[in-house]
Order: structure tokens, then sequence, then C-alpha cells
């Protein structure tokens, strides 16, 4: 089977659902079922999202964009300085120092 991908604005919407269902009675199970999905995604999505709005989960995904382009940045330049000292010394540079190797 598949697996779908879901985004935040669906992922929030469904969650609004499914807490109108369990409001009305319904168990996790039927909340799941009905949604189409687990019972340990749904689980997930509560960790992850609950009570968000859909502004704030874009603004979180917008947020871990980048600070994963800020990670890179941060790595090259440690590879970059790591070059200029090995340039610098003359000497060769420990490998154990280097993570990339």
């Amino acid at each position: 089977m598949k697996s779908k991908r879901h985004t935040p604005e669906q992922v929030i919407r469904k969650l609004a659902e499914g807490d109108k269902m369990l409001n009305e009675g319904s168990s996790v199970a039927e909340v799941a079922r009905s949604l189409g999905v687990t019972e340990t995604t749904w689980h997930r999505w509560k960790n992850q999202y609950g009570g968000m709005k859909t502004n704030d989960a874009k603004k979180l995904k917008e947020l871990e964009m980048v600070n994963r382009k800020l990670k890179t940045i941060v790595a090259d330049q440690a590879l970059d300085i790591l070059m200029l000292k090995e340039i610098a010394s003359d000497a060769p540079i420990d490998q154990t120092l280097c993570r990339f190797s």
C-alpha cells in the first residue's frame, strides 16, 4: 500500500475533525479509521500539531527549512576552516578530526 503524505494544513484539518468526533463520543480507533489513518499516525499528529493553527504549521515548516539551510552553511564553513588550517600549517591534519573522511 502506498503511503500518503499529508500537508500540515490537511493534518490540522483532520485533527479538528477528529477532535470533534471524539467530543461526540467516538473512540480513537473509530476516528482514525474514518480519517483514513492509523491510530499511531493520529497520536503522532496530535503530539506534533496538537493545538496549532494552519498559520503556525506553515511557520513551523518555514523555520525547519531555514534551520536546515543554516546547518548546511555552518558545516560548509567548518570544512573551509579545516582546509585553511591544513593549508596554512603545511602539515596534514589528523584525519580523526574530519568527520567526512
